[in-house]
């Protein structure tokens, strides 16, 4: 089921068959370097089931991205609900392919993912946790329109919650 659409990039909710395309994205030591570890093949195959249950539970998930063209798997990108510092926020979160990057991919999905957000949820904020070191994620986070709102410990690591509020998003 189709998502959202961009000028380059198509999200649709991920299937069991896209797990071979996304390993080659979660599996990658270098796109995988700010989480505590890469993902195996069943690791892959985990993350898409408990991305089918949040599109049943929540309505969202992490969404598979594809490019409009080709209709090849590139990574994933989309909204989830995570507990910080005891409060259930809206994450835009992302993984893409190496080969794709710095071509400014990362920011046209997260932005009509911040976009739908603000479109479709009750929300009135929206965040991406963000390791300290990982500057070119930190990056998409300020295209956005998301500025540092404040440091935590989020599943054992430090973690810059970048932040971006209804008012200031192009979306009334």
């Amino acid at each position: 089921m189709t998502i959202l659409q961009t000028a380059r990039l198509l999200l649709r909710e991920l299937t069991p068959q896209d797990a071979d395309a996304l390993a080659l994205v979660l599996s990658d030591p270098e796109t995988m370097r700010y989480y505590p570890a890469r993902y195996d093949q069943d690791g892959v195959e985990q993350w898409i089931e408990r991305n089918r249950r949040r599109y049943q539970t929540d309505g969202i998930g992490l969404w598979a991205m594809e490019l409009t063209k080709t209709k090849e798997l590139i990574g994933d990108c989309g909204i989830i609900l995570q507990q910080v510092d005891g409060e259930r926020l809206y994450e835009i979160g992302y993984h893409f392919r190496r080969d794709f990057w710095g071509q400014g991919l990362a920011t046209e999905a997260a932005s009509a993912c911040r976009d739908w957000g603000f479109a479709h949820r009750k929300t009135e904020r929206l965040i991406s946790l963000i390791r300290p070191e990982n500057l070119p994620s930190q990056r998409v986070a300020a295209r956005l329109g998301m500025t540092l709102w404040k440091e935590v410990n989020w599943r054992g690591l430090p973690h810059c919650v970048y932040s971006i509020e209804r008012a200031q998003s192009s979306v009334s």
